[in-house]
């Protein structure tokens, strides 16, 4: 991330502070989901890795995005030391039990085999319905010459429903200089299509609804944040690019476009695909060059596949 686009970030997100101050009568602050606990004090004689749902419990990505770049303001909102460190989104297969996250659940190796120092793990910004899935890190896992290679789980580490456990898991990182990807696509309850809803206006929490004329809602997962290549978020130019294609009931299948896009200007790695259109949504894909991560990388062409509402 650019300094100058730091600094813009830095006061927004101050202005926007003092503003929630004045209109909720507190601090918005997402404590209820950060810890900086640096060991596992959860105890749990749960091992089981197969979801009720069938599907075997996984770290999806681990994304470098930012090196000593996490903007200041961030102390004011998650944790008082956020700002300035690294920052890498962890995207886990199912939803989590906030709590038995604890920043001691995570070891990041680096390259060289040096251990990453981890100051909290939070599930801020992605914290709508259904989106508890993924982990922002924060501390120093290592810089350009020096690599963070991978993410272990080594504490006990819940799924929300309390019968998954994550421990021993692991999964490779995904270098600071690539682009994000889509990481995961999936058919969500009508609750969570959150029908009408306004989007906070906050840049961590509260994305926007999809209007009343949706049918059915694919959410698709980046490995982190996404805006336009200028920092903006994303509108028509881009819900125009995502193509999602459905199974219709004679066998055949076509390639659509959502006709809104919600779960927008909440600074989170997430987006509801709202259809109007009947048929089971097969797969998602988007173009190269499109969006980038808050360091400005642009993302490579992407496809995922979609999980079914069953599962």
């Amino acid at each position: 991330m650019k300094k100058e686009h730091r600094v813009i970030l830095t006061v927004l997100l101050l202005a926007i502070a003092s503003i929630a101050f004045l209109i909720l009568k507190r601090p918005l602050r997402f404590d209820h989901l950060t810890d900086d606990t640096t060991s596992d004090t959860t105890v749990s004689d749960v091992t089981n890795t197969l979801h009720p749902d069938g599907r075997e419990a996984k770290l999806l990505s681990a994304f470098f995005g930012l090196d000593n770049a996490l903007p200041n303001a961030l102390n004011q909102f998650i944790h008082r030391e956020m700002g300035g460190n690294d920052g890498m989104p962890v995207v886990f297969s199912h939803e989590l039990d906030v709590d038995t996250l604890q920043a001691g659940d995570f070891k990041v190796t680096t390259e060289s085999g040096k251990l990453g120092r981890m100051v909290c793990v939070t599930l801020a910004p992605a914290d709508d319905l259904g989106e508890w899935r993924t982990v922002l890190l924060a501390g120093e896992f290592g810089n350009l010459g020096n690599q963070p290679v991978k993410v272990e789980i080594v504490g006990n580490l819940l799924s929300k429903n309390g019968e998954v456990n994550f421990r021993g898991l692991s999964v490779p990182v995904i270098p600071l200089e690539d682009g994000p990807s889509m990481v995961m696509a999936k058919v969500i309850p009508e609750v969570e299509w959150e029908v009408e809803k306004e989007p906070t206006g906050l840049p961590l929490g509260g994305g926007s609804g999809c209007p009343p004329e949706t049918k059915q809602v694919v959410r698709v997962t980046w490995e982190g944040g996404v805006t336009k290549p200028s920092g903006a978020e994303i509108d028509e130019v881009e819900r125009q690019l995502y193509k999602v294609v459905v199974l219709n009931e004679d066998g055949s299948t076509s390639a659509v476009t959502p006709f809104a896009i919600a779960d927008k200007r909440d600074g989170d790695n997430n987006h509801r695909l709202c259809l109007d259109v009947e048929g089971a949504p097969q797969s998602v894909s988007f173009p190269a060059g499109h969006v980038t991560d808050p360091r400005r990388d642009l993302n490579p062409e992407t496809f995922v596949e979609v999980i079914s509402p069953e599962k």
